[in-house]
């Protein structure tokens, strides 16, 4: 049986947030067809021993406490001339890890998940597949044009050097993946595997716990500490949800930053984290995606969908998704109030939506045929 090494940024189960759903997969995909070693960082204690049902997937788990503060990050990035996003994830004890099992084991191929890890590749070895999820350089480019002083410097500077260290791991790996073909195609000669969706667990038939409430609900579903998600959020509260009488907005994620927790107010429900998100798209009579920066598809979008709730998604939300005209696409704050104020006004039309995008994402967004394409680029095939 083939052996693989897993290299992750984060530990990959539970599947509870957008990268780590994308992780889980593909882990559980290669599992089915070699024995897979796992190294990877958990920034939350409660990921450092996984669940039995988890580590039994993999033979060698190897699990490390990411504790360096960003300050941190930023002053060895500073000194050493590199990206924060690589010192920020340099740990002596990963790359004794990494090592240790490439000497003792027969690894036949290697897997890493997320840029940040490329630094862990060896100079010569095995088979490399590189999978950069999203290109890390272009997101901190538009990071910048949004910044101002020293943080706009940093941006910038994030960008540049991301940028070649990019394309430097991509010169020298097996295939770079990413989760778009909008991705892929800015680093060229890349490919794109695009993430799937369990529409067996987000089914609108499975078993959750419902969410109670009067009157229409607005739901935003992501991890709150995240700029992008907060932004969206902040936009969406402020600027779009006065102008939609009568309907509450939910903010459903874990750890909501404070500008997201300063929303919480008559309208506006901040959940922090939540045992399952299903009830709270089951209950919900629009799910929005107010994004202004996105990368690649958008887990959240997908998940709404395949609960066969009706979507209104920005441009940047919809970009990668295949949606065939099952979710809503809003350009600016007026397109969002006309388009959730039209389906709150029709509940017919919202339904009839909503079981076209679950259908759209049944037949479009599977796992299984999403991640075919590894097994030949791992050599499995």
């Amino acid at each position: 049986m083939s052996e693989i090494l897993f290299i992750a940024h984060r530990v990959p189960f539970p599947p509870d947030r957008g990268d780590k759903i994308r992780g889980f997969h593909v882990l559980r995909h290669l599992t089915c067809r070699a024995r897979v070693h796992l190294v990877a960082f958990a920034d939350d204690p409660r990921d450092l021993v996984p669940a039995p049902e988890y580590r039994a997937l993999v033979d060698e788990c190897v699990i490390m406490p990411r504790a360096k503060s960003r300050a941190r990050a930023a002053i060895e990035a500073l000194a050493t001339a590199q990206p924060v996003s690589l010192t920020a994830f340099a740990h002596r004890d990963v790359e004794r890890a990494v090592r240790d099992i490439l000497a003792r084991r027969p690894i036949d191929a290697i897997y890493v998940f997320s840029g940040q890890m490329a630094q862990y590749l060896p100079v010569a070895g095995p088979r490399a597949i590189m999978d950069f999820v999203d290109l890390d350089s272009a997101k901190f480019a538009a990071y910048a044009g949004d910044a101002h002083g020293f943080t706009r410097h940093m941006m910038r500077r994030e960008a540049r050097l991301l940028a070649a260290f990019e394309r430097e791991v991509a010169g020298r790996v097996d295939a770079s993946l990413f989760v778009s073909g909008a991705e892929a195609a800015l680093l060229p000669g890349s490919i794109a595997i695009e993430n799937g969706i369990d529409t067996h667990y987000y089914d609108p038939a499975a078993r959750h716990v419902p969410v109670v409430g009067q009157g229409p609900l607005i739901v935003f579903t992501g991890q709150m500490d995240y700029r992008p998600n907060i932004d969206a959020v902040t936009w969406f509260a402020r600027d779009i949800l006065p102008r939609i009488p009568g309907a509450r907005f939910a903010i459903v994620g874990r750890a909501p930053a404070p500008e997201v927790r300063a929303l919480a107010g008559e309208r506006v429900i901040v959940t922090g984290e939540v045992a399952d998100v299903r009830g709270w798209l089951a209950a919900a009579s629009v799910v929005v995606a107010p994004l202004k920066l996105a990368r690649g598809v958008q887990n959240k979008v997908l998940e709404a969908m395949a609960m066969a709730r009706p979507v209104v998604a920005s441009q940047a939300a919809a970009e990668g998704i295949d949606h065939d005209g099952t979710i809503r696409v809003a350009p600016d704050a007026d397109g969002f109030v006309a388009a959730v104020a039209a389906l709150l006004a029709d509940p017919a039309a919202a339904r009839a939506l909503g079981a076209a995008a679950r259908a759209r994402v049944t037949a479009r967004y599977d796992w299984a045929a999403a991640l075919a394409p590894l097994d030949g680029l791992l050599g499995l095939a």
